[in-house]
């Protein structure tokens, strides 16, 4: 049976990617920081930032595949040299220990982010597109591809770089859970900060899937947008959510919510994705929306 290391499985991704890989034939192990029971995956110990622990970890899982999700990834945490840390040298630790062992993984799947795009002037950002990050977690998985590419020679190397995405499971520190739960909750009123951005939302069994999928069909030095390829502005969000939840909800900004240098638009290209992955169906943003409302006691 091949087996697959998930880093950072104790994410809110971590969990949907192990059900996947389960369900296509993978014997699944998962690096967290504490021991923790997911479902399809057995949890081992260690930490990204702790070389000794890497090479523990990876020896005893002894993968065919890699997905690396353990990272810092909402974008205002607010100690930056985490952010960097995590990010960039934990990656690298964990690409050093990958290429101490006896047998080279077969596929090594990085998370970077749709954030280096930054507000790049494109109607549709493509792989291809300049990165123009507009803070430090952007910048940190900038950092992160191009250290990647130092080892390319010796690890087989993927990057992915999903948008924005959400589903059941999510904390309420991220938006569309945020604004669930005040639904949930019956709530008159919501504060939020920028409304007048405009973002490429999937559905987390979307994400998970492409990613079972790239694990097999990603091709070493290439990058991929994970993204269903529409923006949705935050305005259509409450909008679909009044009607799921029956009523009307009033927003006003606060501005200690408003984060500086925020990226006004970011609409992704799933072509790419598609053409190598042609089966990968979207989810619409409503039938998420509807599934963690229904799944909020």
């Amino acid at each position: 049976m091949r087996r697959a290391l998930i880093t950072g499985i104790g994410s809110f991704t971590g969990p949907y990617i192990a059900r996947e890989l389960s369900l296509s034939g993978f014997e699944v192990y998962g690096l967290s920081q504490d021991l923790c029971e997911i479902e399809n995956a057995q949890i081992l110990v260690g930490n990204i930032l702790e070389p000794d622990s890497l090479d523990e970890v990876i020896r005893r899982a002894r993968p065919h595949v890699v997905i690396h999700l353990a990272a810092v990834t909402y974008v205002p945490h607010g100690d930056v040299s985490e952010i960097y840390q995590t990010n960039v040298v934990g990656t690298r630790y964990m690409l050093a220990a990958l290429s101490r062992q006896d047998t080279i993984p077969e596929k090594v799947l990085l998370a970077s982010s749709a954030n280096v795009y930054g507000n790049a002037e494109a109607e549709s950002l493509q792989e291809a597109t300049e990165f123009a990050p507009e803070n430090d977690y952007a910048v940190s998985k900038v950092a992160m591809e191009y250290m990647a590419k130092t080892w390319s020679s010796c690890l087989p190397i993927s990057v992915v770089r999903p948008f924005n995405y959400t589903g059941v499971g999510q904390t309420s520190k991220f938006l569309i859970p945020k604004i669930v739960t005040h639904f949930k909750q019956k709530s008159t009123d919501i504060e939020l900060g920028n409304i007048d951005v405009v973002r490429d939302f999937s559905d987390v069994r979307f994400v998970a899937n492409a990613y079972k999928q790239l694990v097999e069909k990603a091709q070493p030095g290439e990058a991929y947008n994970i993204c269903s390829g529409k923006g949705h502005s935050l305005q259509q969000i409450i909008e679909t959510m009044n009607e799921i939840a029956g009523y009307k909800t009033s927003v006003s900004v606060n501005p200690e919510f408003v984060r500086k240098n925020e990226v006004k638009k970011l609409v992704g290209s799933n072509k790419k994705l598609l053409q190598l992955c042609p089966s990968l169906k979207r989810i619409p943003i409503r039938d998420t929306l509807e599934w963690m409302y229904s799944d909020l006691k």
